[in-house]
């Protein structure tokens, strides 16, 4: 870099006496052995009868520097004349990694970093990659590893033999997370918040249970925007290691500033008088909806994003937009500034850095492209949605001026992350045991591709799903989607009956009108009921095989305001499957509808009331054992799960109609010093009717319901759920259940 710069110095002061508009009539290139005068020029992005300025001179340089061909570099331009001096970098002849046993991770290593054998030797991308190969390591829990580099010079040869050698040291283990200051919020309620998490011996898959500066850094993220989702402004988080041991293991400790709540007050918007304010007016009607409420930063973004859709219309191809916050007491007014920005346009996008994911896939996530308006509001978006993949641990950008006034060159590098998961749970409770584990893939063979493997056993079931999904398909803004599954319900002891299953799906979703996403797919499906002496007349008269073809699609409109832990708005959900080809045709509805809401501005407390419906009919005979409907246990506590609805011989067979209300509060800390536990109270209805081949089974009139106090404590050894339940309605065949509980982990 230094080198770089003295050229562009001493260019700079030979123009300034000797240089005006000439024209290069010819290259003289020297200094070279391995790379042709051809591709110097080519590298040097000058052609012949082109005029030369300090500028293109300073290009030249910068150009043949970024291939890494070259140590030096010397130009002079005289008579027409390009002459060209270099000095060629040694090539890298051998290469070897020692010191790592596990020759996956040694590979991982040479796929992320620059060097490798072949490619030219230069001291600063050693540098790079050495500093590269410690944060890998530091991802990978060696947070104390020791990395050492040699080289073995041949002048004769102009090669270098070059050796990094590694000792890995002991992984750095999380012992415990500390939150200490004004942190208003339980710590179960923040560790839940944060990836890290603490170290325990059935752990052993999760990479999370390490120190790693990358997961800390997005931590600390997380926490500042999860107290300034619930009115906390002026937070700020720090983090610090204390309590380091001969066993490595570390306290990692946020201390956290929360400050005061605030809340919103007056907003303002303006725009540019030549401007429709009309086409504002989907920003302004939420003004009026917000002033009062607890400050949110997810809900100014959405302020944002209706600006991001106003851009996006192309009616305002140079737009930008401001905020300007006055704080006032414990409130806070808001001023949105619209404007015009200059009237550039995008020459040119260079991306580097993706060493494993393709161009293609960057530039799919990309609204702005090349010879489109540079956009600052679509241009951040652009960015946004590069980070929000998952794939990148960074993306920087840098803009520089084109070769024309009106006219702009992007540099965008990405700094990639490892993309892959592998997840294993376990768990028990009063509704038994369950054993599973998954693997996922953000970024599969580079292309943004996500692979999602899941299994799941109980002692009555197997499931097994793999699903495949492609974002932005064919640059249409759709997510296609394909899965295979496989499942098997042993219920041969106690009912008499048993199914398998194996099925394949295709399918594609997307954003239809504004928080309005669609999804159809085709489902194929094979399965196999088999009965036993225990089963019922009519389950033996269904035993066969069966194949079905689905056109099935759901309609989803997510108006929360976040995901997870909402606290205001709603969600809908309406999905149908509609038989194409079918042994036994079966039509089916399902609805369901969600409301969140703040209960006190002064308190944490959430209400939540939902509903749900679902419906299976029999187009052409009754509807199959494994298809008929069941009250889910987590919507009617209180009752055990599946042991609710009509019996037909001891065996609860399940009904053609569910209907479910849910109502429900989380409480403020009523237990003070037990900052891992949360409460809440419910109440529950149900009801399951409908029995299509015997109508004397069915009791339509029966309303199941319940309420109770809900618990959910974070042990050691993972969350624990239970809850006591007090049954106020039911039919005297369903069985009750007082007490349930759950307690499960992730590895």
């Amino acid at each position: 870099m230094i080198k770089f710069l003295i050229k562009i110095f001493f260019i700079h002061c030979f123009f300034l006496s000797s240089l005006y508009a000439e024209i290069i009539k010819k290259f003289e290139i020297s200094g070279n052995k391995r790379i042709s005068d051809e591709t110097i020029i080519i590298f040097s992005e000058v052609n012949l009868n082109e005029n030369v300025s300090k500028q293109k001179l300073d290009r030249v340089i910068k150009n043949l520097y970024k291939t890494n061909f070259f140590s030096d570099i010397n130009l002079i331009f005289e008579n027409k004349i390009l002459k060209i001096n270099v000095t060629e970098n040694p090539i890298i002849d051998n290469f070897e990694i020692t010191g790592i046993k596990k020759q996956s991770l040694v590979e991982f290593i040479k796929g992320k970093i620059q060097l490798a054998e072949m490619k030219s030797f230069d001291q600063e991308i050693l540098s790079a990659d050495l500093r590269l190969i410690q944060n890998i390591l530091k991802t990978s829990g060696y947070y104390f590893s020791n990395i050492t580099s040699s080289k073995s010079l041949n002048k004769e040869l102009n090669s270098i033999d070059l050796k990094i050698d590694i000792k890995l040291g002991e992984k750095a283990k999380i012992k415990k997370i500390v939150f200490l200051g004004d942190k208003v919020f339980k710590d179960k309620r923040l560790k839940e918040v944060i990836t890290s998490e603490e170290h325990k011996f059935w752990k052993f898959v999760s990479s999370n249970v390490y120190i790693n500066e990358e997961l800390i850094n997005l931590d600390k993220r997380l926490l500042t925007n999860y107290f300034k989702d619930n009115g906390y402004f002026d937070v700020l988080v720090e983090n610090s290691f204390v309590e380091f041991d001969k066993n490595s293991n570390f306290n990692l400790i946020f201390k956290i500033t929360s400050g005061k709540k605030y809340f919103f007050n007056n907003f303002s918007l303006n725009v540019p008088s030549n401007y429709d304010l009309n086409t504002f007016k989907s920003v302004e009607k939420k003004f009026t909806k917000l002033k009062g409420e607890v400050y949110s930063l997810s809900k100014v973004n959405l302020l944002l994003k209706d600006i991001d859709k106003i851009a996006l219309t192309k009616q305002y191809e140079f737009i930008n937009a401001s905020i300007v916050e006055k704080i006032d007491k414990d409130k806070i007014d808001f001023e949105i500034n619209i404007s015009e920005s200059e009237k550039k346009y995008v020459e040119k996008i260079n991306i580097s850095g993706n060493y494993s994911t393709l161009e293609e896939v960057i530039r799919n996530n990309l609204i702005v492209d090349e010879g489109d308006p540079l956009n600052e509001i679509l241009f951040n978006r652009s960015i946004n949605n590069l980070k929000s993949l998952g794939i990148f641990k960074k993306v920087n950008t840098d803009i520089q001026d084109g070769s024309e006034d009106n006219l702009k060159i992007i540099d965008l590098e990405v700094e990639e992350r490892p993309s892959g998961e592998i997840t294993l749970q376990a768990g028990f409770g009063t509704s038994g045991e369950i054993l599973g584990g998954g693997i996922k893939e953000k970024n599969f063979l580079g292309q943004g591709i996500n692979l999602d493997a899941n299994l799941e056993l109980t002692p009555e079931t197997i499931k097994g799903r793999f699903i495949y999904a492609k974002p932005n398909f064919g640059n249409s803004e759709n997510t296609l989607f394909t899965s295979l599954k496989s499942s098997s319900t042993d219920l041969l002891t106690d009912s008499g009956y048993k199914t398998s299953e194996l099925g394949f799906s295709l399918g594609t979703k997307f954003e239809q009108f504004q928080n309005i996403f669609l999804s159809p797919e085709i489902d194929f499906l094979v399965e196999d009921l088999e009965t036993s002496s225990k089963a019922s007349e009519t389950l033996k008269k269904q035993e066969g095989s069966y194949t079905d073809l689905y056109f099935n699609y759901t309609i989803d409109q997510d108006l929360r305001d976040k995901r997870y832990r909402s606290e205001s708005g709603y969600q809908t959900f309406f999905s149908q499957e509609v038989p194409i080809i079918s042994d036994n045709s079966e039509f089916s509805n399902a609805f369901e509808i969600a409301k969140y809401k703040k209960l006190s501005t002064k308190s944490n407390s959430i209400g939540k009331i939902s509903f749900y419906a679902k419906t299976i009919t029999g187009l052409s005979d009754d509807v199959r054992i494994s298809k008929r409907l069941n009250v889910p246990s987590y919507k009617l506590r209180g009752f055990e799960k599946g042991k609710v609805g009509p019996v037909e011989n001891n065996d609860y067979i399940g009904g053609n109609h569910v209907t479910a209300l849910n109502l429900s509060a989380t409480l403020p800390n009523i237990v003070e010093g037990l900052d891992n536990l949360d409460v809440g109270v419910f109440f529950d209805a149900a009801n399951i009717w409908g029995v299509d081949y015997n109508s004397s089974l069915d009791d339509k009139s029966t309303i199941r319901s319940s309420t109770g106090v809900a618990f959910n404590l974070l042990t050691p050894i993972g969350p624990l759920s239970f809850s006591f339940a007090n049954a106020l309605s039911k039919a005297s065949s369903d069985k009750t259940e007082t007490f349930r509980f759950r307690l499960g982990t992730q590895f």
